[in-house]
């Protein structure tokens, strides 16, 4: 099965979602098409899948840098802010194209976890950043901080970045947000 998801991540790198086949994919991992379908009854399936699979890592990106109790909440934001941004460097082209095919699975049960348990980890880091501050204001900042990373994200990395510019992106996108929840705390 790897080997089949794989060849889809290539097939849709290259041909997009408009030209995502079954067969393609097939043909990418030196499989039939009957082989594929003993694990994937259609194209929906797998991009449903490759989708699931990249929810899942970035929840776990998300946890695993945001819950590090270990680091005070601005360093935690300013390693998240340059993770994800670097993410949405690397995989822009598969995103794009998952997105596109986003009306296949957009209201799927497991589209809605994904999305709960994003917001989830935020509140969790927002109630640390911001002890102090109302209910409504922490969440206020955790939709402003969550959309405007992955909006901004997504149209910076529509273009290829050097490193160079990935860093010193991430570190002014990490400086704004730094900024916002220390007024916020002082209020």
């Amino acid at each position: 099965m790897a080997a089949i998801l794989d060849a889809a991540v290539q097939v849709l790198a290259k041909e997009g979602a408009q030209r995502f086949t079954t067969a393609r994919v097939a043909d990418r991992a030196g499989v039939s098409v009957g082989s594929l379908y003993q694990y994937f009854p259609n194209k929906a399936a797998i991009l449903f899948r490759l989708q699931s699979d990249e929810w899942r890592r970035t929840s776990e990106l998300l946890r695993g840098i945001l819950a590090d109790a270990a680091k005070p909440p601005p360093a935690r934001l300013l390693a998240l802010v340059h993770a994800f941004i670097r993410s949405e460097c690397e995989e822009a082209a598969i995103r794009v194209a998952l997105s596109d095919a986003a009306p296949l699975y957009r209201d799927a049960p497991e589209a809605q976890d994904a999305r709960a348990a994003g917001e989830g980890i935020v509140a969790a880091f927002m109630r640390e950043a911001l002890p102090k501050a109302s209910d409504a204001t922490r969440i206020l900042a955790g939709e402003l901080i969550t959309a405007t990373l992955s909006e901004v994200g997504k149209s910076f990395s529509e273009e290829t970045r050097s490193e160079t510019e990935i860093a010193a992106y991430a570190d002014a996108m990490a400086d704004m947000f730094c900024a916002y929840l220390a007024t916020l705390a002082r209020r």
